[in-house]
């Protein structure tokens, strides 16, 4: 069995996956890398280089931890999360994942930010799409989502728009594991771990029988690296994590 959507089902399967895993969903990131993606988010921000009162974007925001991080090492800063999945932002703000709280994360709480500048700003958008006008951020960061778009060369054009000239888009998103010696043990991981703790922890585990499959889909980090360079990205490098599996990708508008 594929456990791979077609191109035209991809969007709706995503949207539908994630809003069923998103009461578990922080669970199950800490437990499936050993709570090592904490290090990660914070690693993320720090190379984001924002100047006081910057102000951050962050694309498939999910629950908003990279957001979230973004104002615990920045205070000052303006940070909004944008995802087109409604759920994982209701339970990042801490609330039920209802339609009665469905207008206070769209554009309308984005107003807020004067009353609140130390909460984390939730929008509801597409990647390909983004709802923010040209040259507005001081950086666009991305954690994940890369492998769960459409297209992966507009998700990243429309990251490079947003940001301002001088300013840095850097994505964390897993890696296809290599052919070297440890290749055959992350597979397993990978394929054997990861799916029986999904079913252990969440109602959904067909949703990490998904993610293996989509990261072995996805291109290798220097071809991630070229990819941004071609939407115009500067100075682009990147810095491989946990054997290899995840990467932090670097570019400069």
């Amino acid at each position: 069995m594929s456990y791979l959507p077609s191109p035209e089902e991809k969007a709706a399967y995503v949207n539908r996956m994630f809003a069923e895993i998103a009461p578990r969903y922080d669970l199950m990131n800490r437990l499936m890398t050993g709570g090592q993606d904490v290090a990660w988010r914070r690693e993320l921000i720090a190379l984001c280089d924002l100047p006081p009162h910057g102000t951050l974007l962050d694309v498939g925001t999910g629950t908003g931890d990279i957001a979230k991080e973004a104002l615990r090492q920045h205070p000052s800063a303006t940070a909004i999360g944008c995802d087109f999945t409604f759920e994982m932002m209701a339970v990042g703000r801490g609330r039920p994942p209802t339609a009665d709280h469905r207008r206070q994360v769209l554009d309308g709480e984005r107003r807020s930010a004067v009353r609140r500048p130390s909460s984390v700003l939730f929008s509801q958008g597409d990647a390909l799409h983004l709802p923010f006008p040209d040259n507005t951020f001081d950086a666009v960061t991305s954690g994940f989502l890369l492998r769960n778009v459409t297209d992966l060369n507009a998700a990243l054009a429309e990251q490079v728009r947003v940001t301002k000239p001088g300013g840095r888009v850097i994505c964390l998103e897993t890696a296809p594991p290599s052919q070297a010696m440890l290749g055959p043990a992350v597979r397993f991981y990978m394929f054997r771990i990861l799916p029986l703790l999904g079913k252990l922890i969440s109602p959904q585990g067909s949703a990490y029988q998904y993610l293996p499959n989509s990261t072995l889909a996805f291109p290798e980090p220097d071809v991630l690296a070229l990819k941004m360079e071609r939407v115009g990205l500067k100075n682009v490098f990147y810095r491989r994590k946990m054997l290899g599996t995840v990467a932090i990708h670097v570019g400069t508008a």
